[in-house]
């Protein structure tokens, strides 16, 4: 059957509206004996007694405002007690230390300094405050080689800083600034952590400001060793929470918005790892700062390794020490005229416990010298040549070099 012009543009509108009533689905299909008119009317006037209450609130209301997740109540409660520090510095210009070759002084002229002798380097980072009239924590290499920095809160106020201490052993600084009836952080417990606990990090990553990231505490008491920067004296949180330059000296938070470390970005290369100073650790440092401007750590002279199958093998090849067992703390060297030597320890001994308190690692060992103070008298249980004696060791100061 041949179809006009005209009768195959009907059917081709039939077949359209057809199709577009279907997908509007049974409902809307018009009955056999009702006009378009009437149809018309049903669909506007449907029955509003059985639709649905309105799911969502008008543009712009907060639907949820009192079902705060743990998250954004740990960030208000320690959020506006977080500053960010910038600290400018003069430091050796290497381009101008270059032109002190000969040939290139000929070059350009006996007396002629093209470059000049320092430039300024920034640098931003972050703290918290500590108490009410403007005490703050932050990072040593945040502040170094600097006396005064500025220090700005989260609603905007900005303050010139005086830094009241450093402590480059443990990455501890304080910063003072002129102000009362601040808002100030609450301390937290990180001597019990487990690894899976929640971790929140505040701080100015990349110069953004108020910046919070989250994530678990991965482990706890990594050793300076282990972490990559042996010269450091702390047994560092570990965690994935993100932490970039500039977050370092921020809060590490637990889920109640307690502070449980500080965050420090020591290692540029540690993608999806941040490492955090234990509170106890900082605050301990912190106060002595404050008070004398200095700390004074205690300092044994020793070198400890954790035992494994492989590292005594390795340590047999190295040594003539002759290790029998496979686990334990050994006193690899013991370093001349210090303390660890004249109290009597011997590379090869196997330590068992300190101030009769069993140690099982070297981070443990480490913990409780740092808990000591100088010239205190530390006991030291060893093992040596399988008897088990006992030697009085007395801390001094950490040496300078």
């Amino acid at each position: 059957m041949k179809l006009s012009y005209k009768q195959l543009a009907v059917y081709c509108s039939l077949l359209f509206i057809g199709g577009g009533l279907g997908l509007f689905g049974s409902s809307y299909l018009m009955p056999r004996n009702s006009s378009f008119r009437q149809l018309r009317n049903v669909t506007t006037t449907a029955p509003t007694e059985n639709i649905p209450p309105r799911r969502f609130g008008k543009v712009g209301q907060n639907t949820n405002a009192n079902n705060v997740n743990f998250i954004a109540s740990a960030v208000q409660k320690t959020g506006s007690a977080v500053v960010r520090i910038n600290a400018t510095r003069k430091v050796a210009n290497p381009i101008a230390d270059a032109f002190k070759n000969p040939l290139l002084r000929r070059f350009f002229g006996e007396d002629e300094q093209p470059f000049p002798q320092e430039r300024i380097e920034r640098g931003t980072g972050s703290g918290f405050i500590l108490s009410q009239d403007g005490q703050i924590l932050t990072n040593a290499h945040v502040v170094a080689d600097t006396d005064t920095v500025q220090v700005t809160m989260k609603d905007g106020r900005t303050f010139e800083g005086q830094v009241m201490g450093i402590d480059k052993i443990t990455d501890v600084a304080v910063v003072k600034i002129s102000a009362d009836k601040l808002p100030v952080v609450q301390m937290g417990n990180s001597q019990n952590l487990i690894p899976g606990e929640w971790a929140i990090a505040i701080g100015n990553p990349l110069g953004l400001d108020n910046t919070v990231t989250i994530g678990i505490i991965s482990a706890t008491d990594r050793t300076s060793a282990q972490v990559g920067v042996p010269n450091r004296r702390v047994s560092f949180i570990q965690t994935d929470a993100a932490i970039n330059p500039g977050n370092s000296g921020g809060p590490l938070l637990n889920s109640q918005g307690q502070v449980i470390g500080v965050n420090t970005a020591i290692r540029a290369d540690a993608q999806g790892l941040g490492f955090a100073i234990p509170i106890e650790t900082a605050a301990r440092i912190a106060e002595e700062l404050f008070t004398k401007g200095r700390v004074d750590h205690p300092f044994l002279g020793i070198e400890m390794v954790d035992l494994t199958p492989d590292k005594r093998k390795e340590i047999n090849k190295e040594t003539n020490l002759a290790i029998q067992q496979d686990t334990g703390i050994l006193v690899k060297r013991v370093i001349k005229d210090s303390p660890a030597e004249k109290g009597g320890l011997l590379s090869g001994d196997i330590i068992v416990k300190i101030n009769r308190k069993q140690v099982k690692t070297a981070a443990q060992v480490q913990k409780q010298v740092d808990l000591s103070s100088v010239g205190d008298i530390l006991s030291i249980e060893v093992q040596r040549k399988g008897k088990i004696q006992t030697f009085k060791v007395q801390p001094e100061p950490y040496p300078k070099k």
